[in-house]
């Protein structure tokens, strides 16, 4: 039996736009959009191609999402192959399924059934689709925010379709989301043989103290919407490709994840203030990839929360955990941002799937969301 909205996920899963390409995935997105009547922009910056489409006059709610996704991985792992879209037992098979071609798919065939219904309504709908999120995201939806302030569009309400649930479709609302904060620690030596230790000074052997301190700080305690914050060591090098040389250097590459009870300048302050303690010479280079955000206002809550318990009874969770988003961007332009999407259980991995009743629960709660913003 055909339906609408598998084909348009089989359709755009079975391009390999492993990010930040997009291999024409917003043009199949934009064709059905104009066939709605809706203005369509396409825009291409560096390797990144982003989409901004509205319909309508007034009040914007705007949908947001994104087109690339990450590699497939090993691909002898995966039962069928990652951008041949399988479809078994009830279950559609393939890279960004769940993450978030499936749900793209599923906002898409909610605006058709929605202006199909109703072709007059109050306010404008919108789509913003970039194709960076799971890279480096440096010019996609900033890029587009940037844009839409310059010409004074502010989106009222938005939601950003990213797989948010964990056992059933609806269960967890993103509010927000916590910041992330990168460091590279180095910490120096002095260079010599390995047999004459006297001569050198081993970074290494001095940064081990310090490390069993750090991993051991408890940064904050967390609040009513964010949990404590995280410091994790990703990596751990000093560069010597030798096996009788005594580095001159050692470096600590670390993330910390934070939610609105410290700041990243109070991070850097209190990385520095335990970085003293010892007696070593150091620096430390920050890249600061996102702050935190809150969604504050109960409007747009109330109103997802409805759509989910009009299509199906299951209880709700808010939440700002995981990873970072575009939300991080979209928050500069939309005080009432949310994300409700679909279950996040195979995202990244091998074999990522999800079930097609999921995909039409999913489009049921977004035409829902639509009526009663629009309606």
């Amino acid at each position: 039996m055909y339906c609408p909205i598998v084909f348009l996920a089989k359709e755009l899963v079975s391009i390999p736009s492993i990010s930040p390409s997009d291999f024409e995935c917003q043009n199949i997105i934009a064709m059905r959009l104009l066939a709605l009547g809706f203005n369509v922009m396409l825009f291409k910056n560096k390797h990144t191609s982003n989409l901004w489409a509205y319909r309508g006059i007034g009040l914007i709610f705007s949908f947001a999402g994104h087109t690339d996704v990450v590699p497939a991985g090993t691909l002898m792992n995966w039962k069928t192959p990652p951008f041949r879209p399988v479809i078994k037992d009830g279950i559609l098979f393939g890279r960004g399924t769940s993450d978030m071609k499936g749900a793209l798919a599923a906002m898409i065939i909610a605006a058709e059934r929605f202006i199909l219904s109703k072709n007059n309504y109050l306010g404008q709908l919108s789509f913003l689709i970039t194709s960076d999120e799971e890279s480096s995201a440096k010019d996609g939806t900033i890029r587009l925010v940037e844009y839409l302030k310059s010409i004074g569009n502010y989106i009222k309400y938005c939601i950003i379709g990213e797989p948010t649930s964990s056992h059933i479709i609806g269960d967890t609302i993103k509010i927000g989301r916590r910041g992330s904060l990168h460091a590279n620690i180095c910490i120096y030596g002095i260079q010599g043989h390995i047999a004459y230790p006297k001569f050198a000074v081993n970074p290494i052997h001095n940064a081990a103290p310090f490390i069993n301190s750090f991993i051991n700080k408890k940064w904050t305690t967390g609040n009513k919407y964010f949990i404590p914050t995280s410091m994790q060591i990703s990596d751990v090098y000093s560069g010597n490709n030798s096996e009788n040389i005594i580095p001159g250097q050692f470096h600590i590459r670390c993330n910390f994840r934070f939610g609105t009870d410290i700041s990243n300048k109070k991070i850097q302050f209190e990385l520095n203030n335990l970085l003293k303690q010892f007696n070593f010479k150091y620096t430390v280079k920050w890249r600061l990839s996102g702050v935190p955000y809150l969604t504050h206002a109960n409007t747009l809550v109330d109103i997802v929360k409805k759509s989910i318990y009009n299509i199906h009874i299951v209880s709700i969770s808010l939440s700002t955990d995981g990873g970072i988003s575009d939300g991080r961007f979209l928050k500069l332009i939309s005080s009432q941002l949310i994300e409700i999407g679909l279950k996040n259980n195979t995202i990244h991995q091998v074999n990522e799937h999800v079930k097609i009743q999921d995909l039409q629960i999913l489009s049921l709660i977004y035409l829902d969301i639509i009526k009663k913003i629009l309606i």
